[in-house]
């Protein structure tokens, strides 16, 4: 019989709407923590607004929030927020991404939670963060990728400014929020006492900054956008071939004498512009031409295959289609199928985090509004007649 997931018996409350609070609770979810989503009754988190729709539900939804129980509570009603403060006397952690202020607004932030609950983890994810001249503001993942610079160096030189196709900022403050959590929950074991936690998609967006960082208070130098190209490497990009682009890095000298083989460029090797790495970056603009002049006469297959034959570090560049029906993905079983109640089997993302002993779970995909209202009071202790009677007054659904 498997181990249970290291996560086991870890007691998590949600209140958390779109992207940053729910990734950081799915992460706990996969391993084993038994995550409670607390939703408004009237609607519940937005995202279960957005189509793509199956049957009426989100089809982003029942894949973003899987491994979860649903909770419909009204937390501005005063019986909601008894119910609230039950669940987070018996929680190890709670994670909300409210605009701060909001939490202390409805008089359950983390100094009123924590003299009830002294172990309590709290985790905010905000835009900004709770503190600081911006503090106050709305913030999504576009102003965050904005702001922390991202968009600045992203795409190429001289065009529309764009930003990271996925929502990066969100997604990485959650993950940051995820390991905040776990290692407060350590840290408990040892010191005996919770804490707050706060995270915001602005640091989180300005925490990528490695190499720009390393570039700007080296020199002072400004980054900009380099297309595919890397900050500091090169060759290290997309390349044409005659019919799209593939992608290929060489990191290393080695790496250089067997690309400049493939191609049949020998005579670059001792050309002494591109003599070392910082001078073929320095050179990109002479270097880059002169070796697509090559790709682009054969196929992204041919050179594929003759760069992988070779050594070199080279790869495709897949369409969401091909990513989600990959060989190598589909043998190494990342994708699952989760239960939904009217749905039946749902196909989710797998977790990247690959445990041999305390594997991830995969149990079920993003619950029904209030799906599991009357089985999460009924565990606090509230009778039959008082689930009835909160359902009677919305103040459940």
């Amino acid at each position: 019989m498997a181990a249970p997931p290291p996560l086991d018996g870890v007691r998590v409350l949600e209140v958390g709407n779109f992207m940053a609070g729910p990734f950081c609770t799915m992460q706990l979810a996969d391993l084993g923590a038994d995550v409670v989503k607390v939703e408004n009754p009237r609607g519940g988190d937005n995202v279960r607004l957005t189509a793509p729709f199956l049957d009426g539900e989100s089809s982003n939804f029942i894949r973003l929030n899987r491994n979860k129980r649903s909770l419909a509570l009204d937390l501005k009603a005063p019986d909601g927020k008894s119910v609230f403060r039950r669940l987070a006397e018996r929680a190890d952690v709670v994670v909300e991404n409210l605009r701060p202020g909001t939490m202390a607004d409805l008089g359950l932030d983390y100094p009123r939670l924590r003299d009830l609950n002294p172990g309590l983890v709290y985790v905010a994810a905000s835009g900004w963060g709770q503190t600081g001249p911006y503090s106050h503001l709305a913030g999504l993942d576009i102003m965050a990728q904005g702001m922390s610079g991202l968009m600045s160096i992203t795409g190429e030189e001289g065009r529309d400014p764009v930003k990271v196709g996925v929502p990066m900022c969100d997604l990485v403050c959650a993950l940051y929020g995820a390991l905040a959590a776990v290692s407060a929950l350590r840290a408990r074991e040892r010191d005996g006492c919770g804490q707050f936690i706060d995270v915001s998609l602005f640091e989180a967006g300005v925490s990528f900054a490695v190499w720009e960082a390393g570039r700007y208070f080296a020199t002072a130098e400004v980054p900009r956008p380099l297309g595919s190209a890397h900050q500091s490497t090169a060759p290290y990009q997309a390349f044409r071939a005659s019919d799209g682009h593939f992608t290929a890095g060489v990191p290393s000298p080695a790496l250089w004498t067997a690309f400049l083989q493939v191609l049949g460029l020998p005579e670059l090797e001792i050309d002494p512009r591109f003599a070392t790495n910082a001078d073929r970056h320095a050179n990109r603009a002479e270097l880059i031409p002169l070796l697509e002049a090559v790709t682009s006469t054969q196929t992204r297959r041919h050179w594929i295959d003759a760069f992988q034959a070779a050594g070199v570090p080279c790869g495709a560049i897949q369409t969401y289609d091909q990513v989600f029906n990959d060989p190598h993905l589909v043998e190494r079983e990342y994708f699952w199928d989760g239960a939904h109640e009217t749905l039946g089997q749902v196909r989710q993302l797998g977790s990247p985090m690959r445990l041999q002993e305390t594997p991830p779970r995969r149990h079920s995909a993003g619950p029904r509004l209030g799906q599991h209202t009357d089985q999460v009071l009924s565990e606090l202790g509230y009778s039959t007649a008082a689930i009835r009677d909160l359902r009677d007054r919305t103040v459940v659904g």
